[in-house]
């Protein structure tokens, strides 16, 4: 079913929704915002605002009927909106979907695009981003941005949503903005210590669970290759001499030295 109404509705989502999109993602859209922040700032000569936003309790507020009759108004055959009914009925009544489904993730995509639409056409913010329910928009003007943080609360009134009253701020951008598990500065980013430790916790799970240091040091990759793409030098430093000296009976002075050296360089 996926396979069939993706390339339908695909074709409506905006350039700047980078959330579970082929040739898209966290470092894309991160990648993004370092360009937004550089053109809205004019390389941080001019001040930067950023009304940094999230959807309460998201997956589970999402309208059955809403999505439902968003999907009409793109698919015709009778026979995949039944199918989609009974994908929704599965996980309750009336509303929620359940994290973690394919479909799941592509219906917050097409509910949301309601909201993107709204943004782009009508309040006409040239500069956004989202990433399923967490979102940026960039201005000079905090005024400008409390006006169209009252805007999009009035709209997902009609999608049965509201804005997180925690999560929702303006923030300046010389303070750094939290986005997608880091922390923004116009020179820099830095990981968010929930997401160090979130990395620590399944680190320290993995040693207990595998013996062979291949497969973890494989696991101890995948988080250094995705960190290195921010200020996290000493940070990887650190978890490679950990490394070395947990398996130092494993692993050869000479790949811990060219690892090392690889990571230097970065």
């Amino acid at each position: 079913m996926y396979n069939i109404i993706q390339p339908l509705l695909e074709k409506n989502f905006i350039y700047d929704s980078y959330a579970n999109r082929i040739g898209k993602g966290t470092l894309k859209a991160i990648q993004r915002f370092d360009y937004f922040k550089r053109k809205i700032s004019k390389n941080n000569t001019k001040s930067c605002y950023i009304l940094k936003a999230d959807i309460k309790h998201y997956f589970e507020n999402v309208n059955h009927n809403i999505l439902i009759n968003i999907l009409k108004s793109k698919i015709v055959d009778k026979r995949i909106i039944a199918l989609i009914k009974t994908i929704l009925v599965n996980y309750s009544n009336d509303k929620g979907m359940p994290l973690g489904n394919l479909t799941s993730q592509f219906f917050a995509n097409v509910y949301l695009n309601e909201l993107d639409q709204f943004i782009k056409h009508e309040i006409k913010a040239k500069y956004y981003i989202r990433y399923v329910d967490d979102f940026v928009i960039f201005n000079n003007s905090k005024d400008k941005l409390l006006l169209i943080k009252i805007q999009i609360s009035l709209f997902l009134k009609k999608l049965k949503l509201e804005l997180h009253p925690d999560k929702s701020k303006i923030i300046p951008l010389s303070q750094g903005i939290p986005f997608l598990g880091t922390k923004i500065f116009f020179y820099h980013k830095i990981i968010i210590k929930k997401n160090k430790n979130k990395f620590k916790r399944k680190y320290l799970q993995f040693t207990k669970t595998f013996t062979n240091y291949d497969q973890i040091y494989d696991f101890l990759e995948g988080w250094l290759a995705h960190i290195k793409n921010f200020n996290t030098h000493n940070q990887r430093i650190n978890l490679l001499n950990d490394f070395q000296e947990n398996y130092s009976q494993e692993i050869s002075s000479k790949e811990v030295n060219r690892i090392l050296k690889a990571q230097r360089k970065v």
